[in-house]
Formats: C-alpha cells, structure tokens, sequence
C-alpha cells in the first residue's frame, strides 16, 4: 500500500516536469524576431531632418546681429483697451454712491483688507481683477489665512471687468440680484 501513495506523488511530478519542458520548447521555438529596420530607417531620417534645422539655427545664430539704438527715447505704446474713460457721474447714478477709478470696493465682497491683500499681489485695477483667474483670486485670499476663507470670489473678476467696461447699470442689476456677491 506504501508503494502506491508514493506512485500517486511521482507520476503528477514527472507529467509536470515533462509538460514544462515541452512548453518551453515550443515557446522557444516560435520566438519569432521582429524587424525594427523600417521604424529605424524613418527614425534616421527625422535625425537627420533635425540636425540639418540645428546646424542651420546655429548658423544664424552666429552671424552677427546688429541692434538699431534710437537716438531718442521711444514713447511706449499703449493699447487702445487700456484708454477706456472713466464716467463718475454715470457710476454714481447706477450705483447710488460716489466711485472712485479702479477702487476694487465696488466689487460685490469686497472690502478695504480684501482691496489691500490684492494690492499686494499688484492687482490694483478693475482691469487687473478682470483678467485674474477664480483660482488666483481664491490662492490671494488663503495667503491672507483662515479670516478670508469665508469669502467667495467666483463673481469678482466678472464684475471687476463690468466696472472696467463702464456698465454701471448691469452691475447694479447683477448685484442687486446675487446678494453677498454670489453666483
């Protein structure tokens, strides 16, 4: 009876080693190499594309360049966006208060701690608040610590950039309607 259990253990052992020998036969044998000599042959040629543009950037990059200095001082140009004019009495009819130019206090949430903590992050005009990102504004405001956390600046460059264009009358309209400044 001894002889027989031992026989049960061997003969699985040796139909496994065998199989296992005969798979990595097979799999040895049907190793097939992949040519690369095409993909390579496309790759030396953008090599080569790359390195004729680099020799040539070099080349005009090492020819001499001739900066022309004016004799005068040039004014500089300023965008035809930037001379929007300011209206003080339409601003005060819309909005019922006197407004000063670029005062960031219009701005539904804002206040004068808020208007100084912007203010050191060189935002200073409602054009500055109009172009500044919800998430720039947010960072500002968490630089600022937990005291700012309460305030949402979703709406504030969108009604920075209403008072830029001069729409008194639509931001009126718009902060009478979102109370605490609100989208």
């Amino acid at each position: 009876m001894e002889n027989l259990s031992i026989w049960c253990w061997i003969i699985p052992a040796v139909v496994g080693i065998v199989c296992a020998l005969f798979g990595y036969l097979i799999g040895k044998g049907a190793n097939s190499q992949i040519s690369h000599t095409s993909e390579l042959g496309i790759l030396k040629d953008k090599n080569a594309t790359l390195e004729t543009d680099l020799a040539e950037c070099k080349k005009q990059l090492s020819q001499k360049v001739e900066l022309v200095v004016p004799k005068e001082p040039v004014a500089p140009i300023v965008a035809a966006e930037a001379l929007l004019p300011f209206n003080a009495q339409a601003a005060k009819a819309a909005l019922g208060k006197t407004v000063k130019r670029d005062d960031l206090k219009i701005v539904e949430g804002i206040g004068p701690k808020i208007q100084q903590l912007f203010n050191s992050f060189n935002i200073k005009t409602w054009k500055d608040l109009s172009e500044t990102a919800v998430a720039k504004c947010q960072e500002i405001l968490d630089s600022g610590g937990a005291r700012y956390k309460i305030h949402d600046p979703a709406s504030w460059p969108m009604q920075a950039k209403m008072a830029y264009e001069g729409k008194w009358k639509e931001l009126h309209k718009w902060q009478e309607e979102h109370k605490r400044g609100k989208l």
